[in-house]
């Protein structure tokens, strides 16, 4: 069962009205920006006092540093939202409390988005920050050598596409943590079928991927569909998070099974009674309080070394 606290989180953003409906593809998608935007203190709560939170430019791309110590291992974050939506607001809550329950340094990315600078903006302007830190980082006060890198939905693609790269580039990172990422540009799994209505469908889906990719014959490269990769041995070690009532559930359930034929280290959570977007609503869902603390967990055992 759907849990009271999603349905009552979801009336908190204003619906579109009947004039926005009618209007062009991207009034509409600029009308859901404003939307999220304008929910996001309600949804997330009040922001956690952290010792250092510093907006910062990362060779031209916007970031966000939230740290509790100096010289702390450091996990990049990729936001969610289709590639078309979100920000580094819309995520601030979350990484403000997975640096405060890791001891780890978090880089919350602001990367281009779609349309209009459609793939591989996103793409470069994540390996442009993972290039800053490696050069910068004792300056920005963290610890390059140990870096991790995650995302929810769009921002679980772009990370987990990042880090083949960075495998590929002999620069392997040393984990990664996806939260219901979107890997399948064909919408092809069955969980669309049965969860299209809670939130998330295959129509809206479809229309994040093309926005993004607008090229159809890009769509199954590597660099779009992580689970078109022939191998996927040295990955990093993963934490995959999925939701019950998500469409994306079953590609994420399946990158997962990919992985560990692979010989790659994971663990697969399903968060019950949620659906696609509850991790980023802190102060409204138990469970997105739950998610943050796993992910802090994990980037705790996996990079306090």
């Amino acid at each position: 069962m759907l849990h009271p606290q999603v349905t009552a989180a979801a009336k908190l953003r204003r619906r579109p009205t009947a004039e926005q409906l009618a209007a062009s593809a991207y009034d509409q998608l600029l009308a859901a920006r404003t939307a999220m935007e304008e929910s996001n203190e309600a949804e997330t709560g009040p922001a956690l006092p952290l010792p250092v939170v510093a907006d910062l430019d990362a060779d031209g791309v916007p970031c966000r540093l939230y740290a509790t110590r100096a010289d702390a291992p450091l996990f990049v974050y990729l936001h969610g939202g289709g590639w078309c939506y979100g920000s580094i607001e819309t995520v601030d809550r979350f990484c403000r409390r997975v640096a405060d329950r890791s001891g780890c340094a978090v880089l919350s990315v602001g990367y281009r988005l779609a349309p209009e600078h459609v793939h591989p903006a996103a793409l470069d302007d994540a390996a442009t920050v993972l290039g800053h830190v490696r050069k910068n980082g004792s300056e920005l006060g963290v610890d390059p050598s140990r870096l991790a890198i995650g995302g929810d939905s769009a921002g679980g693609q772009l990370a987990t596409v990042t880090a083949r790269r960075q495998r590929d580039a002999a620069t392997p990172l040393d984990f990664q943590a996806l939260i219901y990422p979107a890997l399948d540009p064909l919408t092809s799994a069955e969980s669309y079928d049965e969860l299209g209505e809670y939130g998330l469908d295959r129509a809206s889906m479809k229309l994040a991927w093309e926005t993004y990719v607008p090229d159809p014959r890009q769509r199954l490269t590597p660099d779009v569909a992580p689970l078109a990769v022939a191998d996927l041995s040295g990955m990093p070690p993963t934490l995959i998070i999925t939701a019950e009532y998500d469409a994306l559930r079953d590609e994420g359930a399946d990158y997962a099974d990919a992985l560990i034929s692979a010989g790659v280290p994971v663990v697969h959570t399903r968060y019950m009674g949620v659906n696609h977007g509850f991790a980023r609503k802190i102060a409204t869902i138990d469970a997105a309080r739950a998610v943050a603390d796993q992910v802090a967990a994990a980037l705790r055992a996996a990079l306090t070394f």
